[in-house]
């Protein structure tokens, strides 16, 4: 169980080594990604390490809480002036493709968590479902989406998000496996569920 500090420094140190952990765990993976490099890219020793962390894998849990968390806000304040459901989807699908471009540990985290913590990786799409069912279900309540299931709906639509910036943003515009050199802002986000929104 990692511990919270209790002063401005400390909390400091802690983002300190959540950031490291996020390049070393993106660049190495999860086996590779030892604490002492960490703590050498987080400019700390190892026994600072352990007033924060229990170990690697608490650390790892940790970061994709964290970036779970970084990526939902990011997608909501995207979201949060548009107004209606669909300019919501677009923004909030605009807001995501921005923070891979800048996150891309977001994908290689998250898919390590599904053999190093599988139960990281179901909070991590779980919680992100759960807003979105709450956005649609107001969307349904308001007549601006059709009678639809909005559990398979915003799973689907996370998917949707999901690989298409894995594929336009992650690798790039010429889909080779490389992630691209600099964060690219889509154009315009993809269209959502065009089959299942009522026109107004």
């Amino acid at each position: 169980m990692s511990a919270q500090p209790r002063t401005a420094r400390g909390a400091e140190t802690r983002r300190r080594i959540l950031r490291a952990a996020e390049d070393v765990f993106a660049e190495l993976g999860y086996t590779e990604a030892s604490v002492s490099r960490i703590t050498d890219r987080a400019g700390v020793g190892q026994g600072t390490f352990y007033l924060y962390f229990d170990s690697k894998l608490d650390l790892f849990n940790e970061l994709v809480e964290d970036l779970n968390r970084r990526v939902r806000h990011a997608m909501a304040e995207g979201a949060a002036s548009a107004p209606d459901r669909i300019s919501a989807e677009r923004e909030g699908f605009a807001a995501f493709f921005r923070f891979t471009a800048e996150h891309p540990a977001l994908y290689r985290v998250v898919r390590e968590a599904e053999l190093v913590s599988p139960e990281a990786l179901r909070l991590h799409y779980t919680r992100i479902v759960e807003g979105y069912i709450e956005g649609l279900d107001q969307a349904h309540g308001a007549g601006e989406i059709g009678d639809i299931d909005t559990t398979v709906a915003a799973w689907a639509l996370m998917g949707i998000g999901e690989m298409i910036g894995m594929r336009w943003v992650l690798w790039g515009s010429n889909g080779s496996g490389r992630a691209a050199a600099t964060p690219i802002r889509p154009r315009r986000a993809p269209p959502p569920c065009p089959t299942t929104c009522s026109t107004r």
